[in-house]
């Protein structure tokens, strides 16, 4: 989780969010939010590291890949993770509001693969991180 909190303090315009993948123990891709950044609504940390992986491997299918991501992911990048067939999830912070693999689960039901998800890693440190930025920019 720790490389995942590095790129989620690396995002300098965007809500910061860091995410890395993993397979077989070592981390194929990283990247951390940069909608603001690219004007792009779909550049979630999630969504670049999953194309990074994706290209990495040379293929669309994650499986046996784990998924480290400071913050609960939403249903966009839920979504994606399911389709990419990523194993496993960890994340930090939970998303009361939107988060979309334990706070409101709303895909398990939909798919015959869903991910094994852990929530609340390192969560003191992810939550003071996004606290902060939400500070400054108020």
């Amino acid at each position: 989780m720790q490389s995942a909190i590095i790129k989620a303090l690396r995002c300098e315009k965007d809500v910061p969010v860091g995410c890395i993948i993993k397979k077989d123990g070592i981390i194929i891709a990283s990247a951390g939010n940069r909608r603001e950044a690219d004007n792009d609504i779909t550049a979630h940390a999630e969504i670049l590291a999953i194309k990074t992986a994706q290209k990495k491997l040379g293929t669309s299918r994650l499986k046996g890949c784990e998924m480290y991501v400071t913050l609960e992911p939403c249903p966009m990048c839920a979504w994606a993770i399911i389709q990419s067939g990523i194993s496993t999830v960890y994340f930090g912070s939970y998303n009361p509001q939107y988060g979309a693999l334990i706070s409101n689960n709303i895909f398990s039901d939909l798919t015959n693969s869903f991910p094994k998800v852990y929530g609340g890693i390192e969560e003191d440190e992810c939550n003071k991180i996004l606290e902060e930025f939400f500070k400054s920019i108020r």
